[in-house]
C-alpha cells in the first residue's frame, strides 16, 4: 500500500493503518533517537513517546505527503524533552553497545556485511563508538541537523520544515556541525589513516 494512502487511512482512525505506520517508521525513529542520545533506554523512551503522540494526533495532520517531516518534528521534540529530563550524560563502554547473545543487534550494525571477520567487526564497533561520542560533543542544534542529514538522509528542505527554520539556517548548522566534528577528531589525533575509514 502506498505510504500516502496508509497515512490517509490512519488519519481517519484506522488502527491497522496506524500500526503499519509504526512498523514502517519505528526503526528509523529509534535510529535517530539513539544517535541523538547514544543511549538505548533514552532512545526507546523517546521513540515510544513519538508513536504515542503520532497515534493521538495524526487526525490533525492536514497533508499526508508531509507525514515524514511531521513525524520527525514529534521525534525531535520528544528527544529534546528527554534530554531536559536526563541532563547527566552517561558514557557508554564498548561492552554496552555490543549485543549480547540472543539480543537484537544495534541499528548501526545492521548495514554492515554479516560476513566480516571479528577483527573488522570490532573495528567498526570502535569506529561507531568513537563517532557517536564525537557527535555528543556537538551542541544540540548542530547534532540534530547532522544526524537528520548525514544519517537519516533527510533533505535540507525537510529538515527546515521539521525544525521550523529557514533552509539557510539549517545549512549553516550543518556546516558548523561537520566542521566541529572534524576539529574534535583532529584534537583526538584521529584521521582516516589512523582508523582506515573515510570520515
Amino acid at each position: 500500500m502506498h505510504s500516502d494512502t496508509l497515512v490517509a487511512r490512519a488519519r481517519e482512525g484506522d488502527k491497522n493503518a496506524q500500526g503499519k505506520l509504526m512498523q514502517l517508521w519505528y526503526k528509523r525513529i529509534y535510529n535517530f533517537a539513539y544517535k541523538f542520545f547514544f543511549d538505548h533506554d533514552l532512545a526507546m523512551e523517546a521513540s515510544q513517546k513519538t508513536f504515542i503522540l503520532m497515534h493521538r494526533n495524526i487526525g490533525a495532520l492536514q497533508d499526508p505527503g508531509r507525514f515524514k517531516s511531521w513525524l520527525y518534528t514529534i521525534a525531535v521534540n520528544c528527544c529534546r524533552e528527554e534530554l531536559r529530563k536526563n541532563k547527566a550524560a552517561r558514557s557508554r563502554s564498548i561492552q554496552d553497545i555490543m549485543p549480547a547473545d540472543g539480543e537484537e543487534s544495534h541499528p548501526w550494525e545492521e548495514s554492515r556485511n554479516r560476513n566480516e571477520n571479528p577483527d573488522e567487526l570490532l573495528r567498526h564497533v570502535e569506529l561507531s563508538d568513537l563517532l557517536h561520542q564525537c557527535l555528543m560533543e556537538l551542541n544540540n542544534d548542530q547534532r540534530e541537523v547532522v544526524i537528520m542529514k548525514e544519517y537519516e538522509g533527510l533533505k535540507f528542505r525537510e529538515i527546515a520544515e521539521v525544525l521550523n527554520l529557514s533552509e539557510n539556517t539549517v545549512k549553516s548548522r550543518m556546516y558548523y556541525g561537520l566542521d566541529g566534528l572534524k576539529k574534535i577528531l583532529e584534537k583526538m589525533n584521529i584521521t582516516k589513516e589512523t582508523i582506515g575509514y573515510e570520515l
